[in-house]
């Protein structure tokens, strides 16, 4: 792999490289989109520090929190924002934050700003993986199929031929950017392409995730914490159907019962002898992503059935 390149005295990151042109086309994507769903851009041009420094922010708690292990080992590390720790999706997560706060008071509503910045973030990612797979970074486990890949890097634990995972997921961005494209066109409610792209990338990470051979933050889940989880964004979007219809008095009830429940489930919770499973932290996080965006398009379609 060519993790870096050498011209004459200047040293250039292939990783970087993927990554910047995938910011630049992917910012010039979604600009492009909004204008199409006739979405105001003049916020972007009131708030642009706002913006970058999010992007910024975002991006390297994201690729903190990912090596978390060496920031523990290491804390003055925090501090050196050139030592390559930066999470593409954190930034763009960190834009949607900004997105959703911008525009609260805006005509447009903040899902459908989120289904113009799924596809242009999906394309973005696409370059971020070719990225990672050039410079060995989230590499694979050891495999022996004909495609498998073998790196020479002091940070890639495996000599044998691994999975060449970064490429799956790249593959996958790609085709789920036409995708998104194609329901772009045909979709007649707010919230098409972002409950599709959400629920394809839920499937890709649980799937892909198990190829991969580099150390995660793991998660230890039960069936029965799943079941509780779903029920709990049930509850929560039940709530926010017939909040409208209840009394103050009501509300505050339902709110000390659903909140006393899943208390008292987390107390009895190490007592329980359940068969534990173990799940990668981005595995957690992309099902937590994926009720979270269910419940928000249900609520979204039902305050606003005109868009």
């Amino acid at each position: 792999m060519f993790e870096a390149v050498s011209i004459g005295p200047l040293l250039i990151w292939t990783r970087a490289v993927f990554m910047l042109l995938g910011i630049w086309l992917s910012v010039i994507f979604f600009l492009r989109l909004a204008e199409t769903a006739r979405l105001s851009l003049q916020h972007f041009r009131d708030h642009a520090s706002y913006y970058g420094l999010a992007f910024i922010i975002g991006g390297r708690a994201v690729a903190i929190l990912a090596n978390y292990r060496v920031y523990l080992r290491d804390p003055l590390r925090l501090f050196i924002f050139w030592d390559g720790g930066f999470s593409y999706l954190g930034g763009a997560l960190g834009i949607g934050v900004i997105l959703h706060w911008v525009t609260r008071q805006h005509r447009s509503t903040f899902l459908q700003w989120l289904d113009a910045l799924l596809p242009a973030a999906s394309f973005g990612l696409m370059f971020d993986w070719i990225g990672k797979f050039t410079s060995g970074h989230s590499y694979g486990a050891p495999t022996d199929v004909p495609w498998a890949v073998t790196y020479d890097a002091l940070h890639v634990r495996y000599v044998v031929p691994v999975h060449p995972v970064q490429l799956y997921y790249a593959l996958f961005f790609l085709i789920v950017t036409f995708l998104l494209l194609v329901i772009r066109q045909r979709a007649r409610r707010a919230g098409s392409e972002t409950l599709v792209g959400i629920c394809l990338a839920t499937v890709a990470t649980f799937l892909f995730e198990y190829f991969r051979g580099d150390f995660g933050i793991p998660v230890f889940a039960t069936q029965l914490d799943l079941l509780v989880l779903l029920l709990l964004f049930f509850s929560l979007a039940l709530f926010a159907i017939i909040e409208v219809k209840l009394s103050p008095k009501a509300l505050t009830t339902y709110q000390f019962v659903l909140v006393g429940l899943f208390g008292v489930y987390l107390l009895l919770r190490p007592r329980l002898s359940l068969p534990t499973y173990e799940l990668r932290f981005s595995q957690f996080l992309s099902l937590l992503a994926l009720l979270a965006t269910v419940v928000y398009v249900v609520v979204h379609r039902r305050k606003y059935p005109y868009l």
